[in-house]
């Protein structure tokens, strides 16, 4: 995470940097977007875990965020493979 994100961590909630990662149409960006939303999750359940009261329902959303996003980093994992297949059929389309 750059240090402009983590000096604006408290002015720009998780939510803010997930919705980010996840409407990040540019693939050479996302990574970086993915990585500065699990940064601030990790950070926001730290948070989480210290305080006193309930918020279990915001624990629940923190996982499922990070869920999402790892999901997301795996199909960015398997893009170039499934991008490869595809040009790789092309000669029947030209037939």
């Amino acid at each position: 995470m750059n240090t402009a994100v983590c000096k604006s961590l408290d002015a720009r909630s998780w939510k803010d940097l997930y919705q980010a990662a996840i409407c990040e149409s540019d693939l050479n960006k996302l990574p970086e977007r993915i990585a500065d939303a699990e940064t601030a999750l990790v950070k926001r359940a730290r948070d989480l875990f210290y305080s006193s009261g309930d918020k279990i329902d915001e624990a629940e959303s923190l996982d499922d965020a990070m869920c999402i996003l790892h999901a997301l980093r795996r199909s960015l994992k398997r893009r170039p493979t499934a991008i490869q297949r595809t040009t790789d059929f092309d000669y029947l389309r030209s037939a």
